[in-house]
């Protein structure tokens, strides 16, 4: 089966390391948003990600996801944010549902995070994602792309 992962990745590149982490376990093909194809067709599951930006993904990666044709398709999810919580994929999942792709998981990783006040602290998180995040992403790509197999 062919894997895209697809990511937006700026400031600290915890989605960048992810992302690659991801691709590399599995063998899936790897573009960041900007270079990302519009045809999706040869891939049988798509991953979107980005860090989480004001309690959303990246606005580059929703307006791509946005772009896109509605039909079904298998897609994953994943984060890095400084808090690493998956509810925040909240406005990313409604729009894949609303066009009609069917989401077979969901990744969040805690990652550097130096948002706002947190900068003033030298940020949160410091080192992530770790080995052990990576090992996580890892498994998680895996286990998503045996449900795509089925």
């Amino acid at each position: 089966m062919d894997i895209a992962v697809i990511y937006a990745s700026y400031h600290h590149h915890n989605t960048r390391a992810v992302a690659f982490a991801m691709a590399d376990e599995v063998g899936a093909d790897l573009f960041s948003v900007n270079e990302a194809p519009r045809d999706l067709s040869p891939y049988g599951l798509v991953c979107f990600g980005s860090g989480i930006y004001a309690m959303r993904h990246h606005r580059s990666l929703i307006r791509y996801v946005a772009s896109l044709p509605a039909e079904h398709r298998d897609v994953a999810i994943f984060s890095t944010s400084g808090l690493g919580w998956k509810r925040l994929h909240r406005d990313l999942r409604g729009l894949v549902q609303g066009k009609g792709f069917h989401i077979v998981g969901e990744y969040a990783c805690r990652a550097y995070d130096t948002f706002g006040p947190l900068r003033l602290i030298g940020g949160i998180n410091r080192g992530r994602p770790s080995a052990s995040d990576l090992s996580r992403a890892r498994a998680f790509i895996r286990g998503v792309a045996r449900y795509e197999e089925k």
